[in-house]
């Protein structure tokens, strides 16, 4: 059974940093590509960034442009978890964060492309 468990969300202020997990379990993990999405009432499921499987060298990642130079994902496969730093917080940062993986190649920013997902941790960015 695939497990994806999101943590450290949480209410900040603006301009402040928060550090979030994802921790998945039931499958090879390091064959997967993890991606991070966000959710706000009345707005669509937005794909925030996303790491890639080890390409041999390097990780490939994405990020949305409204984070980039703010928010930073990292990955350790011995542990199986996936980072997502972030920093700068703006109230628009709000919104409840999704961990996604995938063993395959695909459209990163759309969320039906992305195969299990975890229950989210809600990130409050107050003004």
């Amino acid at each position: 059974q695939v497990q994806v468990v999101e943590s450290g969300g949480g209410l900040v202020q603006a301009g402040g940093s928060l550090r979030l997990s994802c921790i998945a379990r039931g499958l090879d993990f390091a064959s997967f590509a993890v991606g991070w999405f966000r959710q706000v009432p009345g707005k669509e499921r937005e794909g925030v960034c996303y790491i890639s499987w080890n390409l041999g060298s390097r990780y490939v990642t994405d990020y949305t442009d409204s984070v980039t130079g703010r928010f930073t994902i990292s990955r350790d496969d011995a542990e199986k978890i996936v980072y997502l730093q972030m920093a700068s917080l703006k109230p628009e940062d709000t919104g409840m964060y999704h961990c996604a993986l995938r063993a395959r190649g695909g459209i990163w920013s759309q969320a039906t492309e992305w195969d299990y997902w975890g229950q989210g941790t809600q990130v409050t960015v107050s003004s």
